[in-house]
């Protein structure tokens, strides 16, 4: 079957996020998809039924476990099969749509509330000013984007929390960029994640609030780097990237 290699939310090659993408003729067994994630070590591989009429099925699995939600493995998948698509998902069906060398996709919005959560010595080096949880996540609002381009987090710590992850981010700190991020899920086998499209269901509502303005453009600060155009409408968001195939072969185990 065919296997390919996309960096995700980038207009080049090795950088945003990579992502696996398998393409199937039918429903995979669990155990070996979750295998082969484990064999590509990506922070995450979506496997997607290119045969079935309508809404195509897709999940996607870490190194490690399966998740809900991931944005930056949808965005790889709508890139290699091309044009317009919907994808079935346990979270929901999700349409992405594609022009002018940019995927968009219309994703579940993931509001937060606030918590009586202290990360502790999680993140050091940040001055905290707000703590709040989505569905998956944790989200931690830092004083400056300085703070959280520099930060070294206490994985063993983050790890330990009972969520999926954590997203620390700040006001942008350059032209064209309205906020920044970062985000790590050690207990899903992805220490930081380079660009995280679920991530910003979480950050597109906090920050359009925020900035009084729902189309906003976000940078994920990690080392690879990326950028998500974000969309808040109602209940969904929309994200918005570029990717690049940096290559494509024959999966034969």
């Amino acid at each position: 079957m065919r296997m390919y290699l996309v960096d995700s939310f980038t207009d080049r090659a090795f950088a945003g996020n990579p992502a696996g993408v398998v393409l199937l003729d039918s429903p995979a067994d669990e155990t070996w998809m979750q295998s082969v994630a484990a064999e590509l070590k990506h922070s995450e591989t979506a496997f997607v039924v290119t045969t079935a009429e309508g809404a195509k099925p897709l999940r996607w699995f870490t190194p490690v476990a399966e998740v809900a939600l991931c944005g930056h493995a949808t965005l790889a998948t709508a890139h290699v099969l091309g044009g317009d698509q919907i994808f079935r998902t346990k979270s929901g069906d999700l349409r992405c749509t594609a022009a002018d060398g940019w995927v968009r996709m219309d994703f579940p919005a993931d509001p937060s509330e606030p918590v009586d959560v202290a990360p502790g010595d999680a993140l050091p080096g940040v001055t905290v000013e707000h703590v709040a949880k989505g569905r998956f996540d944790l989200l931690v609002v830092a004083e400056s984007a300085a703070q959280v381009r520099e930060l070294v987090p206490d994985l063993a710590a983050i790890r330990a929390m009972d969520v999926r992850g954590l997203t620390v981010t700040a006001p942008g700190d350059r032209d064209g960029i309205d906020f920044v991020s970062r985000f790590f899920a050690p207990a899903k086998g992805v220490d930081e994640d380079p660009v995280t499209g679920s991530a910003h269901c979480t950050l597109a509502p906090y920050w359009a609030q925020r900035l009084g303005r729902k189309k906003l453009v976000g940078e994920q600060a990690s080392p690879r780097g990326g950028i998500v155009r974000v969309a808040l409408d109602g209940d969904r968001v929309t994200l918005a990237g570029q990717a690049v195939t940096v290559f494509s072969g024959d999966l034969h185990a």
